[in-house]
């Protein structure tokens, strides 16, 4: 049984005639911790090596960790929340932030600044699957299933934030030093605090049985996949054999408990779903790959400094944001992503006609040529995923996505790793080209044939 959001149990009554507006303030700056962590770091890095004396193979990790945390914790963490309410997790998850940012403000060495990341990874790990969850509890509640400008405002507000993250960075930096960029997870985490008390509803909930067994194997056989991809090499070859045992543990063990973690008789038989979480990941490595692949050419291969190379990419994040914002209201689930997947291949194309002396506007061009889809796949597979998911299962189905999501990340880093084995060429950035492109064509293959995303209907898998 699902936690169930009932007039009755709010705070306060809110109107019965369409969504509860008051739930969006605390779903949209519990969502933004995640990418506004992300982001900043970026611009941390540098000053936290010099203050610890660590290269930047050892600060690497400050990135890495957070990616670890949250590709396991969101799925972890939504299981939780379809089980237990969005508020209980909600609160936690946001309270962890406000611990790991105090961590991080006094950490002493580089280790316990990485064991602040982690926390914060697990911490912002709950808003999301909660938000996700509150969404389809109001869509019970009022009957009205129509939830696309909710989700959008998800989208918009997590890809704003990921955008203006690095300026944001860099100006608490520059005001308070490095350790800022922690700190500022403080109060952020009291605001949502104070909003998520005052606004979530309480939820009635049946306790149930914790898969902790399939959790940890679940952690065990992604952790060791993303540590291979983040460093794949051949002396490294335990970890995907570990991968593999892990996840023929996890397996057995789902499809024997009777309340597992994942259910894989179910997802299984779900393919529109599983199909989504493929397009999530070819679409998310595509975009990873040009954020990490294409910056560093500009500087290496174009010879645009670090600030210049930072506003030839505003075109991208400008036509992201438009993009979602212009088609947010309207589902068309199958329109973006053919639209996407179409603009990426023309994007990777034009890429292969990039030079070291190619004009600022041919620069430019493919930064707008591949922003528009960053706004429209995401927002795509999120609205295609509250459409298929089982409503009970709904958020740890939306961290499952998060997940991968930081997969095709870590895919892309590990991509772009291998075509610049010494620096970001333009030969280098052609072959990258050419492996974006693949993955395009093959989210555009899965797109055009499937016909259940022209309408796509929520999934209710519950006896009456």
């Amino acid at each position: 049984m699902i936690p169930k959001l009932t007039a009755h149990s709010r705070t306060a009554g809110p109107s019965p005639a369409g969504f509860d507006r008051r739930l969006i303030p605390p779903m949209v700056l519990g969502s933004v911790l995640n990418p506004v962590n992300s982001s900043m770091i970026a611009v941390a890095l540098v000053p936290i090596g010099v203050a610890f004396g660590a290269p930047p193979s050892e600060t690497v990790w400050l990135v890495s960790a957070l990616y670890l945390a949250t590709a396991v914790g969101q799925p972890v963490i939504g299981r939780l929340v379809d089980m237990y309410g969005p508020r209980r997790l909600y609160l936690a998850g946001t309270a962890l932030v406000g611990v790991a940012g105090l961590l991080g403000a006094l950490a002493p060495s580089l280790g316990v600044l990485i064991a602040a990341r982690v926390l914060l990874g697990f911490g912002t790990s709950a808003a999301y699957p909660a938000a996700m969850r509150l969404t389809r509890g109001e869509a019970e509640r009022t009957g009205q299933d129509s939830p696309a400008g909710v989700l959008t405002a998800l989208a918009v507000a997590n890809q704003t934030v990921a955008v203006v993250g690095p300026a944001l960075g860099g100006l608490l930096i520059g005001l308070a030093g490095w350790r800022a960029v922690f700190t500022v997870n403080v109060p952020l985490s009291a605001a949502c605090l104070v909003l998520g008390v005052l606004r979530l509803p309480r939820s009635e909930t049946r306790r149930r049985g914790l898969d902790v067994p399939g959790m940890a194997l679940f952690a065990v056989l992604l952790v060791a996949l993303m540590l291979f991809l983040t460093q794949p090499r051949a002396d490294r070859w335990y970890l995907p054999v570990l991968s593999a045992a892990a996840a023929t543990g996890f397996a057995l063990r789902e499809l024997r408990v009777p309340d597992p973690f994942v259910d894989l008789r179910v997802l299984g038989g779900n393919g529109p779903l599983l199909a989504t979480y493929l397009r999530q990941l070819l679409g998310y490595t595509t975009a990873y790959a040009f954020m990490y692949g294409y910056t560093q050419w500009l500087e290496q291969g174009r010879g645009l400094g670090p600030s210049t190379a930072g506003l030839a990419l505003l075109p991208l994040s400008a036509a992201a944001l438009t993009a979602s914002a212009l088609t947010g209201r309207r589902e068309a689930v199958r329109a973006k992503l053919i639209t996407g997947s179409v603009l990426q291949l023309a994007g990777c194309a034009v890429l292969l006609l990039v030079g070291d002396r190619s004009p600022l506007w041919l620069l430019l061009g493919v930064g707008v040529l591949l922003g528009v889809p960053q706004g429209v796949i995401g927002l795509a597979t999120q609205t295609a995923l509250y459409r298929q998911a089982d409503p009970e299962r709904i958020a740890s189905a939306a961290g499952l996505l998060r997940t991968f999501m930081y997969l095709g990340a870590l895919g892309a880093s590990a991509a772009t790793a291998a075509f610049y084995p010494h620096r970001a060429d333009t030969a280098g950035l052609h072959t990258l080209a050419l492996f974006m492109l693949a993955g395009s064509a093959l989210l555009l293959a899965t797109t055009l044939p499937d016909r259940s995303l022209r309408r796509p209907t929520t999934r209710d898998t519950r006896k009456a």
